[in-house]
């Protein structure tokens, strides 16, 4: 692999070929990206494209316009401190947690536990076999917590899958207890409906409140029937993790008969998907507020009382967002960075085609107070290095850079990489710097690249689902003073008060 040190200059221009054409138009006209819109379970997936865009990637490799196939290239500010390859578990690498010296990834086929007291040097401190896609991980003191949205003949580690129209399959929250880092053990599982994609905890001093997202729910699923319009509440006493059990299930959207009241999508909205749950929320326990990225909707809720959130406001934007992803506050609680994960992950979006409003971020400020706060759309942002019809590239997970006075924030845009990005002023957001790689290949659509992108005491930490483990280091005058910031543990999607 090559490391450039220097800022790249090539144009990032992709001419649209008649292949990429037709899958732009199912990205915008086929309704829910998918059933669950992330890459699947096992190897990345892999879809052929059209010899003449196997032409136009050919091309644009030759004359720079993109890096070389697995090139490394990244902006003078950003260094890249080292990769760790998967190791025992093959799966699609996803989210990422953080506690003292320790970083947890998550895997579809299970999890990994990191030494990262070194991070130039990272160690493997165990590798847990647990199949359950999409395994998305957070920890708080000595749990950690795992989410099975893909349907199980039971809740072990050692289930297979089964069809979710059988009443007997299993999918919900995952509990370990990891005091001893090198050996992780399994103390409970709770059974939630329509499974668990993703889940944020609400941590107190005696019990940790998980809140559970899934969605796409069917009349011929016993345990996932419409509407699910809202969110599953898991309580879990920190001393008897094993007592851990749905405490409560808020209709977020409210509506009447099996629609419920989210966004209608596809034909009302076509392209959007239908709201039926939510995919992510992220928390800001010290404001004791929520944003949620619900498929269609984006909202704004009060988690004053965590088992019985309020909603406070919701929106939509059925012009340029497919589907609602993640949410991230800046520091002072008055913004939020909602993400679009159109086509569902796999699809390539970061081109001249779908253009820098779609497969973005969105940028609202939040405007009143109390129950009567407002989102208020700003502005979008996109990477802005268009990338070849064989790489998906969407808005995906970041965290914030802690800096005061200064509203920064990391980012992973699959195989477009890792975005550092300046949204200070909510109306003109602006990149100040970038890592990624080239191609997986040029002839195929093949699932890859960042899955998160976090930043965490002093280095920025990625989870590249095909590549591994990934650690940079930012040095910038923008974002030196977040150096200083030093947390004991992070999840996230349960953002802390960097400054209290």
């Amino acid at each position: 692999m090559i490391l450039l040190n220097e800022p790249r200059t090539r144009r990032r221009r992709l001419a649209v070929g008649a292949a990429a054409a037709g899958l732009l138009a199912t990205l915008l006209t086929g309704g829910p990206a998918a059933a669950t819109p992330d890459p699947g379970d096992g190897p990345a997936a892999q879809k052929d494209v059209s010899a003449s865009t196997q032409a136009e990637v050919r091309q644009a490799l030759e004359s720079g316009e993109i890096p070389g196939q697995d090139e490394i290239v990244h902006s003078a500010n950003i260094q890249h401190v080292t990769n760790i390859p998967k190791d025992v578990l093959p799966g699609t690498n996803s989210d990422l947690a953080f506690q003292g010296r320790y970083a947890f990834a998550g895997n579809y086929d299970g999890f990994r536990v990191f030494d990262i007291s070194n991070p130039k040097a990272p160690k493997t401190v165990s590798q847990v076999l647990c199949p359950g896609g999409q395994n998305d991980i957070s920890v708080s003191g000595n749990l950690l917590f795992l989410s099975t949205d893909a349907s199980r003949s039971d809740s072990s580690c050692n289930s297979t899958s089964q069809p979710a129209t059988e009443k007997s399959s299993w999918e919900g929250m995952k509990i370990f207890d990891i005091t001893d880092k090198a050996n992780p053990k399994y103390v409970a599982a709770v059974e939630t409906a329509c499974g668990s994609h993703t889940h944020t905890l609400v941590p107190e001093r005696k019990n940790v409140y998980v809140y559970v997202s899934s969605y796409s729910p069917s009349a011929t699923f016993p345990d996932c029937r419409p509407p699910h319009d809202g969110i599953s509440v898991i309580k879990v006493p920190r001393k008897s993790p094993e007592k851990a059990a749905v405490v409560s299930f808020p209709v977020l959207f409210p509506g009447e008969g099996t629609d419920g009241g989210g966004n209608p999508g596809s034909p009302t909205n076509p392209g959007v998907s239908k709201t039926t749950g939510c995919h992510d929320i992220t928390v800001l326990p010290s404001k004791d507020l929520a944003a949620g990225a619900c498929m269609g909707d984006g909202i704004l809720f009060s988690i004053k009382d965590p088992e019985h959130p309020k909603v406070i406001d919701q929106v939509q934007d059925n012009v340029n967002f497919a589907f609602w992803h993640s949410a991230t506050f800046n520091q002072k609680a008055n913004k939020v960075v909602f993400t679009d994960e159109l086509g569902g992950g796999v699809g390539a979006t970061c081109n001249a085609a779908i253009g820098p409003n779609r497969g973005a971020d969105g940028i609202y400020d939040i405007v009143g107070k109390g129950d009567k706060s407002k989102l208020v759309f700003r502005s979008y942002f996109k990477i802005p290095r268009h990338q070849a019809d064989t790489e998906n590239c969407v808005a995906h997970n970041g965290s914030l850079i802690p800096v005061k006075g200064k509203d920064l924030m990391v980012q992973a845009w699959y195989q477009g990489g890792v975005s550092v990005w300046d949204f200070t002023d909510s109306a003109k957001p602006k990149e100040i710097a970038y890592f990624e790689r080239g191609p997986l290949t040029t002839d195929t659509m093949t699932t890859g690249g960042a899955w998160s992108a976090y930043y965490y005491n002093g280095y920025i930490y990625s989870n590249d689902i095909a590549k591994g483990f990934d650690v940079l280091k930012i040095s910038d005058k923008r974002t030196d003073p977040a150096k200083w910031v030093r947390l004991s543990e992070l999840n996230v999607q349960t953002q802390p008060d960097y400054f209290d």
